[in-house]
């Protein structure tokens, strides 16, 4: 038995499911988890010290690639000063003016502790300031796991197959509206029908919770201009893609500025941190200033704030963003080359250093309903595969993959060779 076995069914005794995140069970991909003890670089290794280049990078925080020596010189700065304190820091001061410099339309910047909160406060801000109670949101699209957001959500709920979750009551979706991503005619019934009732439409501008589905021309522009004609708020959820492309938000690439805008993930360096950010006039809504509370022991708290200002130093400084695409954009070429040849029912979507290997003959996929074509057990035979081969992809056809600051085109090349190793196995296992 293997050390992370061993810890696996440790794990099972105490913790449910020994996972504490249901998609870091395996069960969407066979076999257990493993256990990871150390990341250096663009490189993972687990308790038995097999080595794995890792493609997961945390779920996308880690675009510097693991243990970055400035983000750790700056998270052990902070800790030897202290871990919490429950009251004003320097740290949270500095990551805010960071974040505004960053964002033009960021005037204003609340600090929480993940992305999950970080939502949860961007659309009771936006139900205060507008008066109004219904959301909109889009099939696939996850925004973390509050009860009103669990429905036709992505990530693990998809991945597990689960439409909803027990234990959310009818009445705390009874005012959230969910239609099919990419889909402006849609959306254009629903505020005919609804607009003087709707506070938000939240959204993740590049969809990455049902795997990577980019946004068709129009469709995020449509989002404004519905906005904007009926008084609701638009929301992007930037907890994946803001600083993932450029050193700065996806909407300033986008040419479209959101109402309110969620940060996580890599601005926070590894460490849990998320973030709100809008204009002054709605960001003054909230406590102590206005009548929409928030509050949290941790928020602002110094290590995680020091680590996300670090990392976005970082980033701004070195630039890797199209080198990150470049070698996004040749795995997937060598996968869909292959496909084509060999007349394969698989696609790899890539899009400026992220990528899904989707196991469906549609491409691209436009939306959560064509995402479901794809055939969930090659997935996981690909993965069970790459494993063994020494990669670590997210484990769920459903997740996105990253490319970090640390990868390397030999190394890249290499996943490519093992994934063209298994696609060439594919008609025979279907024989």
């Amino acid at each position: 038995m293997t050390e992370s076995q061993k810890l696996f069914q440790r794990a099972c005794k105490h913790i449910p499911g020994g996972v504490n995140s249901p998609v870091r069970a395996f069960r969407a991909v066979g076999g257990d988890p493993v256990y990871i003890k150390r990341g250096s670089g663009a490189r993972i290794y687990d308790a038995d010290d097999n080595e794995y280049i890792d493609f997961c990078g945390s779920w996308g925080p880690l675009a510097l690639g693991h243990a970055h020596p400035d983000v750790v010189s700056a998270v052990i700065s902070a800790a030897k000063d202290g871990l919490s304190f429950g009251a004003c820091n320097p740290y949270e001061v500095e990551f805010a003016e960071l974040i505004s410099g960053l964002v033009p339309h960021a005037e204003m910047v609340r600090m929480v502790n993940s992305g999950t909160e970080a939502v949860m406060t961007a659309l009771r801000l936006a139900r205060g300031c507008t008066g109004r109670s219904r959301i909109v949101k889009f099939d696939g699209c996850y925004h973390g796991h509050a009860d009103y957001l669990l429905v036709s959500a992505g990530s693990g709920l998809l991945t597990n197959s689960m439409p909803a979750s027990l234990g959310v009551p009818e009445s705390a979706v009874a005012e959230v509206i969910s239609t099919p991503y990419n889909d402006v005619a849609a959306l254009e019934d629903i505020f005919q029908k609804e607009g003087d009732t709707i506070a938000a439409v939240i959204v993740e501008p590049v969809a990455g919770n049902m795997g990577l589905v980019v946004p068709e021309p129009g469709f995020l522009e449509a989002l404004r201009r519905l906005c904007s004609k009926h008084g609701a708020l638009l929301v992007f959820d930037e907890v994946i893609t803001g600083f993932r492309f450029h050193a700065g938000a996806y909407a300033t690439l986008s040419g479209i500025t959101p109402d309110i805008t969620t940060f996580g993930k890599i601005a926070g360096g590894g460490m849990p941190l998320g973030a709100i950010a809008a204009g002054r006039q709605i960001m003054e809504q909230l406590a102590p200033l206005g009548q929409v509370y928030q509050a949290g022991t941790l928020s602002g708290n110094p290590v995680a704030a020091a680590a996300g200002i670090a990392t976005l130093n970082a980033l701004r400084r070195l630039n890797p963003y199209p080198a990150m695409a470049e070698l996004a954009d040749v795995f997937a070429g060598g996968i869909n080359r292959f496909a084509v040849e060999k007349q394969l029912n698989v696609h790899c979507a890539a899009y400026k250093g992220i990528f899904t290997v989707f196991f469906t003959g549609r491409s691209p996929l436009r939306n959560l309903e064509e995402v479901k074509s794809c055939d969930t057990g090659t997935f996981a035979a690909f993965f069970r595969h790459m494993l063994k081969r020494g990669f670590y992809l997210s484990p769920s056809q459903f997740e996105l993959n990253f490319i970090s600051a640390a990868h390397t085109r030999a190394e890249i090349d290499s996943a490519a060779e093992a994934a063209i190793e298994f696609l060439a196995d594919m008609p025979k296992m279907k024989d």
